[in-house]
């Protein structure tokens, strides 16, 4: 017999807008994802007639309720669930130019995250989202003063100029990828010294919101 494909439902999340009563709502996940949907985007949980789902406060201002439901999407992402996010609620889709206001309103809330950590896992988590190599919030820091370093470096030598800034430029961005290994050594550290209740496996992890691409509205396979 075939194998089927095994689908992971549980950890695929969808965060829309009920057309019915206006509210934004998030369904799917577990209890980790119910946490990061509170600590992010500022949902709750209320029962349902099948399955818990989480709702917004229908107080706050419509560009609130698309601020933090976009931010509580990238972080859902980074967590390692699958997630759909209503266009109508995708601040880095609806509004143009609101890419960095976006990438720093999800900083600031990882800052929180990590300054209100409890135990070494929550930590770890917070480590990850920084270093993890190609889609910590470092990569595309380290990516970007290399990739300009070297064409700094390469204009300036075939215009005969002294490559000295740009090497410079690019010792920086060595230093910073050095950092980062520093920090990925730390987050297995600290993952190894939570509990086995606590600790959880390093997952890859999907592009920060440094990155204005919509979350994938396909799920996982």
């Amino acid at each position: 017999m075939e194998k089927q494909p095994q689908f992971l439902v549980h950890a695929y999340i969808t965060i829309t807008r009920d057309p019915r009563t206006q509210y934004v709502v998030a369904i799917g996940g577990d209890e980790r994802a119910a946490g990061i949907l509170q600590m992010y985007g500022g949902f709750v949980s209320v029962p349902g007639p099948h399955l818990p789902y989480h709702l917004q406060p229908h107080t706050l201002p419509v560009d609130e309720q698309q601020r933090d439901a976009t931010a509580a999407s990238y972080a859902l992402l980074l967590a390692g669930f699958s997630v759909f996010l209503d266009p109508s609620l995708n601040t880095l889709t609806t509004t143009p130019g609101v890419e960095r206001q976006a990438f720093y309103h999800y900083l600031d809330q990882l800052t929180e995250r990590g300054r209100h950590a409890t135990d070494d896992s929550e930590v770890a988590d917070v480590l990850t989202a920084i270093a993890a190599p190609q889609q910590g919030v470092l990569s595309p820091l380290v990516d970007m003063l290399l990739s300009t370093g070297m064409a700094w470096r390469e204009r300036l030598g075939g215009d005969g100029q002294d490559p000295v800034l740009a090497e410079q430029l690019m010792d920086i961005g060595s230093t910073a990828s050095n950092l980062s290994l520093q920090i990925q050594r730390i987050r297995g550290q600290a993952a190894m010294t939570s509990s086995p209740a606590q600790s959880r496996p390093e997952k890859d992890l999907p592009t920060p919101p440094a990155q204005p691409t919509a979350p994938s509205s396909s799920p996982r396979r």
